[in-house]
């Protein structure tokens, strides 16, 4: 009998209070104003980890309400994915952290991914391989970031985009179809235009470690990409975009947001929008945008969703879901 993999929990966690456009240009003299930021984006506010908050606390967070939802166990779980580009250490990974803190203690695997704005996406799919193929039966897959640590608060061009955050799901084998079809692809001839192009060596950090953008060349790459993979699995589940119920794309900037919808002829109301008051949160955007609808009562059991996410690399994919 074929097995396939259902989405039976999600989470998600926002740390500490809400920073608006207006708090951020105070707190770091921009030169800037809150109907500049939200023209242009979309966002009004974003949420900033505290000082000693580390992503795998995020990623604790989201994946403990995920298993809840899921009415699991820590040690139910045999395979933990966590996608971040902004990991605690340089190593052990994140996912053995967010392990440890979860008194997990059966010996799973457990690994991180970086496929930056992509990851979660990425992360699904591959949880989905694992569990088809049966060498996993419940996947925890998170993503979770601390993208504040590595923001140039001079830049008004990228500090005001970016928040922390996490979501997290519980991936289950059933005989039932939950995820449809998926696609994942990467271009790296494009990673200039999206990069913190710096590095540890002997303790010190060599390079530029902050985040550096082209704005204009990653809205456009992103528009057809995402527009591009979305079609892609929609033919590959044989469903027509008109009987999406949901399409929850990563939270970058409304525009793009938009854009995408627009090209894949989805009405407005069916997107699900979290940007204005998270920011670009990377790799936890997707997850934390379906833990909110799920749980506001927007998405319900037996909808169809397309989850899409482009990042960094360049990275992108999407994957369609029965929930």
């Amino acid at each position: 009998m074929k097995i396939y993999a259902r989405i039976t929990g999600t989470g998600s966690y926002l740390p500490g209070s809400p920073v608006t456009n207006n708090a951020l240009i105070a707190a770091h003299h921009l030169d800037s104003s809150d109907e500049w930021i939200v023209e242009r984006t979309g966002i009004r506010a974003r949420h900033f980890a505290p000082e000693g908050v580390t992503t795998s606390d995020l990623a604790l967070e989201a994946a403990r309400r995920a298993l809840e939802a899921a009415v699991c166990q820590p040690n139910d779980i045999d395979l933990i994915i966590v996608a971040t580009s902004t990991p605690d250490y340089v190593f052990p990974s994140v996912a053995t952290l967010l392990q440890a803190k979860l008194g997990h203690t059966n010996g799973a695997p457990a690994f991180d991914i970086q496929a930056v704005c992509g990851g979660f996406v990425y992360a699904l799919s591959i949880a989905e391989k694992f569990i088809q193929t049966g060498t996993s039966r419940c996947a925890l897959v998170v993503g979770a970031e601390t993208f504040s640590r590595m923001i140039d608060w001079k830049d008004r061009s990228t500090c005001v985009l970016f928040g922390d955050g996490a979501g997290a799901v519980v991936l289950e084998a059933s005989d039932e179809p939950g995820i449809l079809a998926s696609a994942v692809h990467a271009d790296g001839r494009y990673h200039s235009i999206l990069s913190a192009p710096g590095h540890l060596c002997g303790g010190q950090p060599i390079g530029d470690p902050l985040i550096r953008m082209d704005g204009q060349a990653v809205f456009k790459f992103a528009v057809r990409a995402l527009a591009d993979v979305a079609e892609e699995t929609l033919v590959a589940a044989n469903l027509p975009p008109e009987q999406l119920d949901w399409l929850v794309p990563h939270q970058a900037n409304i525009r793009i947001i938009q854009a995408t919808a627009k090209k894949l002829r989805l009405p407005p109301e069916k997107c699900i929008v979290t940007v204005e008051r998270h920011g670009n949160t990377s790799a936890a955007s997707v997850p934390l945008a379906l833990d909110e609808a799920v749980r506001t009562g927007k998405i319900k059991r037996r909808d169809t969703l397309l989850l899409e996410g482009i990042g960094a690399g360049f990275t992108w994919g999407s994957v369609l879901v029965r929930f």
